[in-house]
């Protein structure tokens, strides 16, 4: 279940455009993900620049690394990603009932 804390990690991970950027190419990459060289090619970025990145990335729970042989392969955590956005709209137009405090 997500909470407050942890999409709001999630959120501050995305508000950074080198890992929007990456995360984005992750998501067109689909369930097959790109490893950490195909990544920093396409987006012209250097490799330690690219691996503090993707560390965020990780470490906020949408992108799950494995190793293949000897690459590292990245892939979107597609079941976070919906968490998140599931988190932001749940309650989309219920309606917002003002007490007094807040309407002054």
């Amino acid at each position: 279940m997500m909470t407050h804390t942890s999409v709001a990690n999630s959120l501050a991970a995305l508000g950074h455009e080198a890992r929007l950027a990456i995360f984005r190419l992750l998501v067109r990459a689909g369930h097959d993900g790109l490893n950490v060289g195909d990544i920093a090619q396409e987006l012209n970025m250097p490799a330690s620049t690219l691996a503090h990145h993707l560390k965020s990335l990780v470490d906020a729970g949408l992108v799950v690394q494995e190793r293949v042989g000897r690459q590292i392969v990245n892939r979107v955590d597609y079941d976070a990603m919906q968490q998140t956005v599931s988190f932001l709209t749940a309650e989309c137009c219920v309606g917002v009932k003002l007490t007094t405090d807040d309407a002054a």
